[in-house]
């Protein structure tokens, strides 16, 4: 039996030490998950508290029990703090420190005082509770990828359960010394369950990855990495085809005179210009809408919730904000205007595309007509504007 027990944990040990591997490997491909590093880290404890163990016997003397406890509960201790990093993006460190050291004393001292049976219990109940918790981290976090979240939640779930019963069976005997590893059928079905339970947590936290990469590129497809905007793209994707009724606004802008800062100061002075510029468009974004680069100086906003008149307050708003803004450029004092064009849907539905097309028409009478300055679709300068909802609240 004692040969079978040696060729489970030896399995495990294996098992681990792949995971380890590929964990590491999928991280350092790319760099961007630390959770998997910190995984990987977890996982090369745990190896090495496995290899010490498997030395544990009457001969060895506690030891190897003594050092295989503290390899173990310093791994799962990172193991919750890398689901803990997974859901926050905190570093893990100080959190798996603490756990650790927690942990250690609790039952550290318990096996070098020879109550191994004790230290191994406690052992078991504090791994079933890391386990457990970390499973709880993960599913907090299930709306991020609910399908290989809410597998990693169900093995660690099991896996922290296996351990429980280990704890009990121990619990049952009795024995506070043991002198050598316990071996039952609790220990035996412990390391099946994890050892599969490895393997598809491995595969879980790799399709996670993936996942989070997929995310990543479409993020990054949709906006702009100079202003953190949604880009054209993003914005006819989520405006599209849909028809605006009156209560939702187009607003199209151009920084004035945009081509001669770039001349004059360098690319770089521009882009620190468009910078700013959508931090002021950002200032003035309702709850209901978007803020977007459309290319070059152009930027645009769509407003939803509005009552006739307040998209060109808004737009005005904008303008003068930046308008005031104080722009450093090599030390010189630098002042810049924008101009910009609204329009509104009708109260039968207008396509965004016209609704956009004739905010840019607008936009160009105002260029037109001097710049720094907000006009309205011709169509809609007949219609009176209402009073502001902010200023009436």
């Amino acid at each position: 039996m004692m040969l079978d027990y040696q060729s489970l944990l030896l399995a495990l040990g294996v098992s681990a030490a792949c995971l380890m591997v590929t964990l590491f490997g999928t991280w350092f491909s790319r760099r961007t998950d630390s959770f998997l590093l910190t995984l990987a880290i977890s996982l090369c404890l745990v190896v090495a508290g496995i290899a010490v163990y498997s030395t544990f016997s009457a001969q060895s003397g506690l030891a190897p029990a003594a050092i295989a406890y503290a390899l173990f509960m310093i791994g799962f201790s990172t193991i919750y703090a890398a689901s803990v990093q997974f859901r926050i993006g905190m570093s893990p460190w100080r959190l798996a420190g603490t756990l650790s050291f927690v942990s250690l004393a609790l039952g550290l001292p318990l096996i070098l005082a020879g109550l191994d049976g004790l230290g191994l219990i406690i052992m078991n109940v504090l791994t079933a509770t890391l386990l457990v918790g970390t499973g709880c981290q993960y599913w907090t976090a299930r709306k991020e990828a609910h399908g290989p979240l809410l597998g990693m939640v169900i093995l660690y779930c099991v896996s922290g359960f296996s351990f429980a019963l280990c704890a009990g069976v121990l619990i049952a005997d009795g024995r506070l010394s043991l002198g050598e590893p316990p071996v039952n059928w609790a220990e035996n079905l412990n390391i099946g369950i994890c050892i599969a339970g490895m393997t598809g947590i491995g595969a879980l936290s790799l399709a996670l990855h993936q996942w989070r990469m997929a995310a990543l590129h479409r993020h990054e497809a949709m906006t702009d990495a100079l202003t953190g905007l949604i880009n054209r793209r993003a914005l006819f994707d989520q405006y599209g085809g849909r028809k605006l009724s009156v209560s939702t606004a187009v607003i199209v802008f151009d920084i004035d005179r945009f081509k001669s800062i770039n001349d004059r100061f360098g690319h770089s002075a521009g882009d620190e210009v468009l910078k700013l510029f959508a931090q002021d468009m950002l200032s003035e974004m309702l709850a209901e809408g978007a803020a977007a680069r459309l290319g070059g100086e152009e930027f645009a906003m769509v407003v939803g919730e509005v009552m006739p008149g307040r998209a060109e307050r808004i737009a005005n708003a904008v303008r003068m904000r930046f308008a005031a803004r104080d722009i450093f450029i090599d030390g010189k004092l630098v002042r810049c205007t924008v101009s910009g064009g609204v329009s509104v849907g009708t109260p039968e539905g207008q396509p965004f595309e016209t609704v956009l097309n004739l905010a840019d028409a607008a936009l160009y009478e105002a260029k037109g007509a001097g710049r720094d300055r907000v006009e309205i679709a011709s169509y809609l300068r007949s219609v009176p504007p209402a009073p502001d909802s902010r200023t009436s609240a």
